[in-house]
């Protein structure tokens, strides 16, 4: 009954305007004077016409609200088949549910893509963070713990904190970006000294030539890179040292590391992508670098990496204004 009068009420406009219709021509009738019986036999012969086409239009209505229903009990596997659109109008509704379809597929492989990546790099995070805590667990069993190794390890603890945070910041939809002109020299130097430490720890030089330039960008999202860029160079650098100096609009941060391989070099700036050397680090979630060039080009800077295997790696970023963010 429900389904009956839902298809009256979609008619009701054409069934006013038959009545109407009707009666014009009954009055039209009786104006000429033509007989009752007559009028009145045509009218209901014309009903009768009209009540065969309603019922065959509420069986087609009918008739298509069940293969809807039907496609409906099948949306859990995906797009169902539909029904052959009766005009333009459902063939143009039709179309806007495949593209609707086609967005929902697009999202959700993306949410599915972010999902797994998220996974992979929080498990790769959980058992990186452990070798630190593990570091100091076994320096305080030792009974008199050295305190500078004890800072060095929460000192790295730290830093994974830091990588999961910012992570998170970069992955939102919007950041904290705050565009200006800033010191270089005031930012280096800051990073510089958050990692004295690992410095004095590895026994590892540090030659920092200033570089007198004022850059636009974000004080700290340029702190970070420039962080991330000294922290990998410790890591992978066991003699010598590290060099940072200027060339022109271009900051540049060289080591003495074991360097990286010329077919990796293309890559190294992918997610998660670890190479060689970061498969023989334990637990290395290989997206510093990857944060580092989405930081860039937030910042309209631009990142580079030059190396030879066993001489050492040099990454260069161009600070220069050419490629900067509309304001």
């Amino acid at each position: 009954m429900k389904l009956f009068l839902s298809y009256l009420k979609k008619q009701l406009r054409t069934l006013l305007m038959l009545l109407l219709l009707g009666a014009v021509l009954l009055g039209v009738l009786l104006l000429y004077k033509a007989p009752l019986e007559g009028a009145l036999y045509g009218l209901l012969l014309c009903l009768v016409l009209g009540l065969c086409f309603f019922a065959a239009g509420f069986l087609r209505y009918r008739g298509r609200h069940r293969a809807l229903q039907t496609a409906l009990s099948q949306l859990g596997a995906g797009m169902p088949s539909l029904p052959e659109p009766a005009d333009a109008l459902e063939a143009d509704y039709q179309q806007l549910l495949w593209a609707l379809d086609g967005d929902r597929r697009r999202i959700a492989a993306q949410a599915d893509g972010a999902r797994d990546r998220a996974e992979t790099f929080y498990t790769a995070w959980v058992h990186q963070i452990k070798t630190p805590m593990a570091a100091m667990g076994l320096l305080l069993q030792s009974g008199a713990p050295d305190g500078a190794l004890l800072k060095g390890e929460l000192f790295a603890m730290e830093k994974y904190v830091d990588l999961v945070l910012t992570y998170q910041r970069l992955g939102s939809e919007s950041t904290d970006l705050v565009l200006r002109d800033c010191d270089l020299d005031g930012i280096i130097r800051r990073a510089v000294k958050e990692y004295a430490r690992l410095f004095i720890l590895k026994k590892l030089t540090l030659s920092f030539t200033p570089t007198g330039l004022t850059v636009l960008t974000d004080e700290k999202w340029l702190g970070f890179v420039v962080g991330q860029l000294l922290s990998n160079a410790l890591k992978y650098t066991n003699r010598g040292g590290v060099s940072i100096y200027a060339q022109g609009q271009r900051l540049v941060i060289e080591d003495t590391g074991m360097g990286i391989p010329e077919t990796e070099l293309p890559r190294i700036f992918e997610r998660s992508f670890t190479g060689e050397n970061g498969r023989a680090a334990e637990h290395t979630t290989g997206l510093g670098l990857y944060l580092c060039r989405r930081a860039c080009d937030l910042l309209g800077h631009g990142i580079r990496a030059e190396s030879q295997v066993g001489k050492g790696t040099r990454v260069i970023l161009d600070l220069s204004r050419d490629g900067r963010p509309e304001e």
